[in-house]
């Protein structure tokens, strides 16, 4: 009898609370762009060496970056604002970092033309207490945690010297040590032993000093009226390398000698043994403009040398302003200008024989060089054969094999296109040669096809440039030098270096579940993997979009540690513990900071940086499959409306730019730039697709047409959107593919492009501005996949520029362009504007003055998104255009019609 009442209540009970569920997801707001500016990105992660603390920063669109200082298991003990260069002790009793002034405050300094100095915080992890230091430019731990150095901020911004204040301070008495005039200084391995560089004002007591630190005694190096710099200790912490010396009257380079300081120790009683050495080849200097770089053994320095030349005296200086481009130019002149500054530091590379006092040149104005710490091998790379030629793709080079401590060489191979690097013990050369994997011993000189030990392909299918294909690539190096380990598309193989075995180090369970294994090496230090251990590999499933992290042994199946449903990021290792930290992310969920045990157990969220998402409406992304009109099996990721109702039609945005897929589980962050975002999109009712393409050599627009329109049509197939209501956005080489695909179909309501390459032939013969370097080798042989020059088949460039398709376009689109674009000529957009506008077509170009490839200055970018939001309402929801879209706007009137004060048009 009591069971009517009850059953009543519950029903009820369940009614209000859909009824509250309804209304409370009815009360979520559709997120805008005045919206963007609380959303955090995290910056300045980092863990102690113990793993038991970690630091973070939110950093919002808008406003200062909160710093953060918690327990892992515990809470936050300390916030700063603005903070960057995070550092912790070794011995996990302190964290130091540098704290900016708030913007508001730094902008009115600057507007004062006074500097924006950082301060210094040093937080005590056992008393919590914190030490604040002002005006700092930099710091350093000493490796055994004792000491700190800090380098104070030069106070007189005209000093023709770069010495300044350096303050180094003992971590446990407490002792504070004030040296002048430092410009560079250095802990040895062990942290006994400080040394330092004094540049001061009329070069009085400019030397290279040594501190130790065990009894507080100074020994002056070297002393002297010269310049020092490129202070290195060497690995083992017990030798010390300067330069130091002075530019001749009359000369440009700093003729400089190299200075090495041997047998040091704490509590020595001399300095022992110092060498000095200057006798660079015939009219070189040893240059500063390069480091001096160890081996291993300390047995070599690497260092630059330069040649000497005669200052050019200003009555000798040509008045013209001329440049020369002429025809033998391996280097044309706008790359010559792009790269000018870069070049008069260039120099050669070289390696001082330390037992045997020897200089060896190893690079020469033909010969670049990749060397090893730990080899005497180096590889040399001889392209002058190839350089000049026009018609092949730049990158191919003769090898050599060069002894660092001789310098005689002997020839590897030939026409190398794809070199794969040298082993981690310096032994081996890798390269590849029409997909098949050589490798080179240096000591008996024998290449060996390892590929030829198997009938696995290692060839990389999905390399689609018209040059010589490559394979996936070297994973990585045994740490016994028996190994060297090969990636497939999906699985990793090892081949022996000393027989024909391989083995399939993953035990095929990659290309039996469409799983991509990659190697992943935790110690930042570490540059071979032991294979008598548990090998950590990251997966990521190319169907599923599946993503996270396997462990393997040699001769076992991998073992899933976590593989889910989104994307995982690379995890980074404390140093001396068991604890990993990682985010993780879908397009609902942002990638906060966890942590985790080595083997992902024991999970723990960190960070939380936009509880505000919360409050807005947002969408969730499904994976479409579709088949083009080529055969190729393709995904797409779908991101649906947050209020999605099954059934109901949906106008789309379709954004694209070469294979997108991947994406599926990315957050979608809200910032601001010039791409739609499809959490913005998806929470004002928009479809987002975002589809793969894959291309054809000498057909990259049809490609793009392919593709796009298939995975279109197969979500309209799918009864998600509107077929009356699609529109297309890209960007730079995504704005030649809209581009293009506008004069092919009228499939598309509207469409905006943005940056675009339209006009194949005209963009081959100009400069890429950022580099100077023109543009034909990434029109035929890059990106643009044509696989010939115009010269060589002009129709088929016609027949993939939009630009010449231009009078079949029926249908409305949106230009925009930066006149400052570094990477596509603004007048590409200019060219397709005047053509569409010449024919009559319903076109608006969008440019902005002194504006990048990508839109840089904030205000420009929301302008931007307010006026893209306008146009895809307009003609894909039906919303009245406004005035800018229907009348246009006057250059007198610019600065008075904002895009979102302009009103509907009328």
């Amino acid at each position: 009898m009591q069971s009517k009442p009850i059953f009543r209540i519950f029903y009820c009970l369940t009614i209000i609370l859909l009824s509250f569920s309804s209304i409370s997801a009815q009360e979520k707001k559709a997120l805008q762009l005045e919206d963007y500016g609380q959303w955090n990105r995290i910056s300045n992660t980092s863990l102690s060496p113990n793993g038991q603390w970690i630091t973070y920063a939110y950093s919002p669109n808008d406003g200062d970056a909160k710093f953060y200082m918690r327990q892992v298991a515990g809470d936050t003990v300390y916030s700063a604002i603005n903070a960057s260069r995070v550092s912790f002790s070794n011995d996990n009793r302190y964290v130091a970092f540098l704290v900016s002034p708030a913007e508001e405050k730094a902008e009115a300094l600057r507007k004062q033309r006074k500097p924006v100095n950082r301060n210094l915080h040093i937080y005590n992890l056992s008393n919590r207490s914190v030490e604040e230091i002002k005006d700092v430019q930099s710091f350093s731990f000493a490796e055994n945690s004792e000491y700190i150095a800090i380098s104070k901020v030069q106070s007189d911004k005209d000093a023709e010297h770069s010495g300044t204040d350096l303050i180094l301070k003992s971590l446990k008495g407490g002792t504070v040590m004030n040296i002048g005039n430092v410009s560079s200084y250095a802990f040895n391995e062990t942290g006994k032993l400080f040394s330092y560089l004094v540049d001061a004002d009329g070069d009085t007591g400019n030397g290279v000093y040594l501190l130790d630190l065990s009894n507080s005694r100074t020994w002056s190096i070297n002393t002297g009226e010269y310049t020092y710099s490129q202070l290195s200790w060497n690995e083992a912490g017990n030798t010390l390398a300067i330069l130091y010396g002075k530019t001749p009257e009359g000369k440009v380079q700093r003729e400089n000698t190299l200075l090495i300081s041997s047998n040091l120790s704490a509590g020595m009683s001399n300095l022992s043994s110092l060498t000095m050495f200057s006798q660079a080849p015939n009219n070189f200097v040893i240059s500063e403009y390069s480091g001096l770089n160890w081996n291993d053994a300390g047995t070599q320095i690497f260092l630059g040398i330069k040649e000497q030349e005669d200052e050019l005296k200003k009555e000798d200086e040509l008045k013209a302003n001329v440049d020369v481009w002429h025809w033998k130019d391996d280097v044309v002149q706008s790359s010559q200008i792009v790269r000018a500054n870069r070049d008069k530091r260039a120099t050669y590379t070289a390696a001082y024989n330390v037992n045997s006092g020897k200089l060896v040149q190893l690079q020469t104005e033909d010969i670049s060089v990749r060397t090893n710490d730990k080899s005497k091998w180096a590889v040399g790379f001889n392209d002058s054969k190839y350089s000049s030629l026009r018609d092949r793709p730049s990158g191919y080079a003769d090898l050599t094999a060069i002894n660092t401590e001789t310098g005689a060489s002997k020839r590897i191979a030939d026409e190398v296109y794809h070199f794969m690097g040298l082993s981690a013990d310096g032994q081996y050369a890798a390269y590849s040669k029409d997909t098949q994997v050589m490798i080179y011993q240096f000591e008996t000189g024998k290449t060996t096809n390892i590929s030829a030990n198997t009938d696995i392909s290692f060839e990389n299918t999905e390399f689609d440039y018209p040059v010589e294909k490559p394979v996936y690539g070297i994973a990585g190096w045994s740490t016994d030098g028996d190994w060297v380990l090969m990636n497939n598309k999906y699985d990793i193989y090892a081949f022996s270096l000393k027989s024909k075995e391989v083995k399939n180090l993953t035990d095929g369970v990659g290309r039996a579940n469409d799983i991509r294994f990659r190697l992943t090496q935790l110690d930042p230090e570490a540059d071979s993997y032991d294979l008598s251990k548990t090998l950590l590999l990251s997966a990521y499933g190319e169907w599923t979009k599946k993503s996270g992290y396997y462990e393997v042994q040699m001769g076992k199946k991998p073992k899933a540690l976590k593989f889910v449903d989104k994307m995982i990021g690379r995890p980074t290792k404390a140093k001396d513990a068991d604890v990993l930290m990682f985010t993780q992310q879908t397009f609902e969920e942002f990638p906060d900071v966890w942590v985790a045990n080595t083997d992902f157990k024991n999970e723990q969220k960190i960070t939380n940086a936009n509880p505000q998402q919360a409050e807005y409406k947002w969408g969730r992304r499904v994976l479409v499959d579709y088949t083009d009109k080529r055969g190729h099996k393709l995904q797409a990721t779908l991101a649906l409306p947050a209020d999605y109702q099954e059934g109901k039609k949906y106008p789309m945005v379709i954004y694209f730019y070469e294979k997108m897929s991947q994406r599926h589980h990315q957050y979608s962050m809200p910032t601001y730039d010039d791409r739609p975002h499809m959490s913005a999109y998806a929470s004002n009712g928009y479809l987002v697709l975002m589809p793969d393409i894959v291309y054809d050599m000498g057909k990259p627009g049809s490609s793009a047409l392919d593709d796009v329109t298939s995975a279109a049509q197969k979500v309209i197939d799918l009864g998600y959107a509107d077929p009356e209501r699609i529109g297309l956005q890209g960007h730079s080489w995504g704005g030649y593919e809209s581009s293009f695909i506008l004069t092919q179909t009228d499939m598309f309501a509207c469409v905006i492009t943005g940056a675009p390459l339209t006009n194949l032939i005209s963009m081959y013969n100009v400069a890429y501005k950022r580099t100077g370097n023109l543009n034909g080798p990434i029109i035929e042989w890059s990106q643009g996949r044509m696989g010939v020059s115009p010269w060589d088949d002009m129709e088929l460039y016609r027949s993939q520029s939009p630009i010449h398709h231009a009078q079949n376009i029926n249908t409305p689109f949106l230009i925009l362009h930066g006149t400052a674009d570094g990477a596509v000529d603004w007048n590409q957009g200019l060219e397709y504007y005047q053509t569409a506008r010449r024919l009559g077509k319903e076109v608006i170009l969008l440019s902005y003055p002194d504006e990048p490839h990508h839109l840089g200055k904030e205000e420009n970018q929301k302008d931007f998104q307010i006026r893209m939001k306008q146009y895809f309402d307009h003609y894909l929801k039906g919303a009245e255009a406004p005035v800018w879209m229907t009348k246009g706007v006057k250059q007198l009137d610019k600065k008075r019609t904002k895009a979102e004060e302009m009103g509907e048009g009328k």
